[in-house]
């Protein structure tokens, strides 16, 4: 039976060994954004940042022009890269429409608000005429 210390010798091996493969398909993913950014001629602002976790609800997303993959399948983390590629080419795409109706749903409450007032102050003159008699 091996002794504790050899175990715990095995184990920080392994460890080391998992860090270096997480690190070479860091840089796989790393390669397979760059051809993607090659094609495309798009995105050459985004970085890829590979954290496999089992808790994540989301297999990838695109924060601050990082695309964080979580998924821990290797061949299954380079389609959710492409994938969060693509979705990022859409978003840029209609970033000015989405500007746009911010901006009109900003007015239009903006609007609603001073309406409301409008409406409340005139209910409070009729208050008011009704303890004059």
């Amino acid at each position: 039976m091996p002794s504790q210390a050899l175990k715990s010798r095995r184990k920080k091996i392994n460890e080391i060994s998992k860090v270096g493969e997480t690190s070479n398909f860091q840089i796989k993913l790393e390669q397979e954004l760059e051809k993607l950014k090659k094609k495309s001629n798009f995105g050459h602002e985004l970085k890829v940042v590979w954290l496999p976790s089992y808790d994540s609800k989301l297999l990838g997303e695109v924060k601050n022009g990082t695309i964080y993959i979580y998924e821990r399948n290797e061949d299954e983390a380079i389609e959710t890269l492409r994938h969060e590629f693509v979705d990022y080419m859409i978003s840029q795409a209609i970033e000015p429409y989405k500007d746009i109706v911010n901006k009109f749903i900003q007015l239009l409450n903006e609007e609603t608000y001073k309406k409301k007032e409008s409406v409340v102050e005139a209910l409070l003159k009729l208050f008011d005429v009704g303890d004059e008699e």
